[in-house]
């Protein structure tokens, strides 16, 4: 799946670690040690001087072992290609070790929870490549990255451990290039069609010429069939209040298309579409009674702020905040509210029908796709029934209050939902 391009950070590069090096006695060491006491056992239980030449060359080599000289520590430098990524992106980690003098180095890294390596985990040298990917988005930990430094005869091992940077993980897009555009615009240039004439491109109309007209725009054809001047008139251009409203309440369903993951990744795409249109795109995040926002924005950059309001620590959320007390400029007025929920919450339920109360025109776009558990004994299979009961109750009540409910599966495009409603204005109902 492509991605947009993230912007680069300022700062890729980590800066030197220095580690200490704990030193210990190597396999191969071990194994001449074995030899050596093995020779000399032999030669004098046996009373044969033949026996201790075998033993002579690995205690000749252990005793130069143990003369060199081993660097007390070592200087690793970490690069990351990228300190963001989308799900399923590759993302690669370059390490650098110096001050290791003529020691032999060998890396081998431990990714963390939800990173996938990509080809080798081990490599050998001063410097080493190692490519992974994010599974699931969240802000994860890379992993650790074990060194073992070895002398000239691999008799003694030095090992330290690097702990990998953290990197934040984008849900992954879903495909949207449709938009949902609203009967009545605010005074705003943009790129949607009005439905007021102005300084556009999309044809309006033909009304009469009046002085102070455009030559150019005069339709001679129309004025020729009814002999008088007219003149074309195009819709004018303008854009939007887009708010988008995740309910992350509720994750139902497996890790990787669960409800939690399917609302944040049709916002992020809603985010994307929306934008490209010169939209004005904000977003609410709604856990457990906490709301955290960012404000509308424009501009490429405000999809990454977007996704980084969502993926906010729950430290940073306002707890016990609610919709009514919102600023005005979280939510403006005639803004257009896309809301992402599976609609389990009842809280958010109430939340939504009072925001239409309050006159806000919203969509709601259904991402639950888990049911419980079908089961033979008949009491379950009851509670199955009436819950299914709830649900369909939950969404006709919302339909009744002019809120457009339409269900996405995560794997379509969501344009496809949707179709119903970017074929036409969204009316802008009271």
């Amino acid at each position: 799946m492509s991605s947009p391009d993230i912007p680069n950070d300022p700062v890729l590069s980590v800066a030197g670690q220095d580690l200490e090096l704990h030193w210990r006695s190597s396999r191969h060491a071990r194994r001449l040690l074995t030899l050596a006491l093995f020779g000399v056992f032999v030669a004098t239980l046996a009373r044969r001087p033949e026996f201790a030449g075998v033993a002579a060359p690995a205690l000749l080599l252990l005793g130069a072992g143990r003369v060199q000289r081993r660097p007390p520590r070592i200087s690793v430098r970490v690069r990351p290609s990228s300190r963001r990524a989308f799900e399923d992106e590759l993302v690669a980690v370059d390490v650098l070790a110096e001050g290791q003098g003529d020691s032999h180095v060998r890396w081998t890294m431990h990714p963390g929870q939800e990173i996938a390596p990509v080809g080798a985990t081990a490599a050998d040298g001063a410097r080493a490549r190692f490519t992974f990917t994010p599974e699931r988005w969240g802000r994860r930990k890379i992993g650790t990255l074990d060194v073992v430094l070895r002398d000239r005869w691999r008799l003694a091992e030095g090992h330290a451990t690097v702990v990998l940077p953290r990197l934040d993980c984008y849900p992954a897009p879903a495909q949207q290039r449709t938009t949902v555009v609203l009967r009545r615009l605010p005074n705003r240039l943009g790129e949607h069609p009005a439905r007021t004439f102005g300084e556009g491109i999309e044809f309006f109309g033909v009304r009469e010429y009046v002085p102070g007209d455009r030559q150019r725009s005069i339709n001679w054809a129309a004025s020729t069939r009814r002999g008088r001047l007219q003149v074309n008139t195009f819709a004018a251009e303008r854009s939007q209040d887009v708010v988008l409203l995740a309910d992350a309440t509720s994750d139902v369903g497996e890790p990787g298309s669960s409800a939690l993951d399917l609302a944040l990744r049709g916002a992020a795409a809603a985010a994307r579409a929306y934008l490209e249109s010169r939209d004005r795109v904000g977003v609410i995040t709604y856990q457990w009674g906490g709301v955290s926002w960012l404000v509308p924005g424009l501009g490429r950059r405000q999809l990454y702020r977007i996704i980084d309001s969502m993926l906010a620590s729950d430290a940073g959320w306002a707890r016990g905040a609610s919709f009514r007390r919102l600023p005005r400029a979280a939510l403006p007025p005639g803004s257009l509210v896309v809301v992402f929920s599976p609609l389990l919450d009842q809280r958010f339920v109430e939340a939504l029908r009072d925001m239409r109360e309050r006159g806000f025109t919203m969509l709601v776009v259904d991402v639950l796709n888990a049911k419980p558990p079908a089961r033979r004994r008949s009491e379950d299979r009851m509670a199955r029934q009436i819950w299914q009961m709830e649900q369909e109750a939950i969404r006709f009540s919302l339909s009744q209050l002019g809120i457009p409910v339409v269900h996405w599966d995560g794997e379509e495009s969501l344009d496809l939902p949707l179709a119903g409603h970017t074929r036409r204005p969204l009316a802008v109902r009271r």
